[in-house]
């Protein structure tokens, strides 16, 4: 414990671990690695394996080193280095403006580990201990390797416009949605063909029409290289993520337009329940990523218009159309001292939260919510919102909610959404709710690998940031 103390507080320093320290745990008494340094370096090695950049662990330079005193050291910094970002990542997410932060793991307590398993000769069992546990982040480790097997075969040839069947067809095929033993056709009307471009393209967020629009081009030319990257960005900010307790869970992520609640013990890959949403519009009103707690639902809520909206939208129709406030059941009331007016919209099926809304309380002062307008969930892009997220099935939300209180019973829910006066329901626990970030992951309703457009540019943020960091 006191080694770990020591070397703790020398990696704070910065100064890391001094080469009398380091040598004993890795070399023997000729200078020769032990065990435990060949684990480590197969570790900082294989560090592609999980997104991570093996450079920024000198993995190539170490494994070429003559093993010495400083060479245990560096071996053991750049080794502590890549358990701290498996575990945690590489940048700070505050400075990109997610909310979803898990506490870091403390560097004596990681020290401390690292004595333990290497002195357990566990060292490969500490790096599997400290990965994420997620069931998606091992699926996505799969999916990372599967694109690093189809990029090393080169760049593929961009699909012409339109794409020839044949080209189509081995395109579809290498990307795993068209069966390697379909029948090979060059027909313009094949549905076997016309499937696996539908497969296609429910897996990238397209319209599923079976047509290999431009849309569905764009996506299909985008490189075996570039999935890569976008799979790794994934698997960066999974490690953000605090780990999964024992409480049910609501979690939406955001570019997937999709929600998900897990009851109390179920893995990440069983869901009890999952719907589309629609979230934040791209340009100016983007839903946040942050972690919090459903503490009530509103049935028949109100809507009290935020001012922003009041100022840019509602006055300016006001303004045109005098009859505008009537016609969607608001009410204007003028606040002494205050500029602006305030709105309210009044309970009802026209309401813009719908007939119900589910409340965690929040500094962005966003919820989840119902429509009126749930036509739009048949678009494959749905950022429409101010910024709240809106549910494609606010009764089976709302009965899951509410699934340990026995009188709230599917038709109870219906009786209070279409009665007459607002009504709120307290949980009977708080309720994690989770909004994140991922363009790349396995879906756990058909296990496939989907991929989504980097709607509000945080792959790109991410991206930067990560260039920018000086390599050791």
């Amino acid at each position: 414990m006191i080694r770990a103390l020591l070397l703790a507080a020398l990696w704070l320093a910065g100064t890391w671990t001094s080469a009398a320290l380091a040598a004993p745990r890795w070399l023997d008494d000729a200078g020769r690695p032990l065990p435990g340094a060949r684990d480590a370096l197969a570790l900082l090695a294989t560090a592609g394996d999980d997104g991570l950049d093996p450079r920024d662990y000198d993995a190539a330079g170490l494994a070429a080193r003559a093993p010495d005193a400083a060479w245990a050291a560096a071996l053991e910094a750049n080794l502590l280095r890549y358990l701290r970002h498996l575990h945690g990542g590489r940048v700070t997410p505050r400075d990109l403006g997610f909310g979803v932060v898990a506490a870091p793991l403390p560097a004596a307590e990681l020290a401390r580990r690292l004595d333990e398993a290497v002195a357990a000769g566990r060292l490969v069992a500490l790096a599997d201990e400290l990965r994420p546990a997620f069931v998606q982040y091992r699926q996505l480790r799969a999916a990372l390797a599967a694109y690093r097997t189809l990029a090393a075969a080169g760049a593929w040839p961009v699909l012409p416009t339109p794409p020839a069947p044949q080209a189509l067809r081995q395109r579809l095929q290498a990307l795993g949605d068209l069966p390697a033993d379909a029948p090979d056709t060059d027909s313009d009307d094949d549905a076997t063909l016309a499937d696996a471009v539908r497969h296609f393209q429910a897996r990238h967020g397209l319209a599923a029409d079976g047509v290999p629009g431009r849309a569905t081009q764009a996506a299909l030319n985008v490189t075996p290289a570039q999935r890569v990257r976008q799979i790794e960005l994934a698997l960066e900010r999974l490690r953000w993520l605090p780990p999964r307790s024992a409480r049910p869970v609501v979690a939406v992520n955001i570019p997937m337009y999709r929600l998900w609640a897990w009851d109390a013990g179920r893995d990440d890959a069983h869901p009890a329940l999952s719907m589309g949403v629609i979230v934040g519009r791209a340009l100016n009103t983007r839903t946040p990523v942050f972690a919090d707690e459903m503490r009530w639902l509103v049935f028949r809520p109100s809507w009290h218009v935020p001012r922003s909206i009041v100022r840019d939208e509602i006055l300016p129709a006001l303004a045109r159309d005098p009859s505008y406030l009537a016609r969607h059941d608001m009410e204007l009331t003028q606040v002494p001292g205050e500029a602006l007016p305030r709105i309210r919209q009044r309970p009802g099926p026209s309401n813009a939260l719908g007939l119900v809304k589910f409340i965690f309380p929040n500094d962005a002062n966003v919820y989840l919510h119902g429509t009126p307008a749930p036509r739009l969930f048949a678009q494959p892009r749905r950022d429409f919102s101010h910024g709240c997220v809106r549910v494609e099935d606010p009764v089976a939300l709302a009965q899951w909610v509410l699934k340990d209180r026995p009188e709230w019973t599917r038709e109870a829910i219906l009786a209070a959404m279409n009665g007459g006066d607002s009504r709120q329901v307290d949980l009977s626990a708080p309720l994690p709710v989770l909004l994140y970030y991922l363009t790349a992951m396995v879906m756990p309703e058909d296990g496939q690998l989907h991929f989504a457009a980097d709607i509000y540019g945080h792959d790109a943020a991410l991206e930067r940031a990560l260039s920018r960091r000086p390599r050791p």
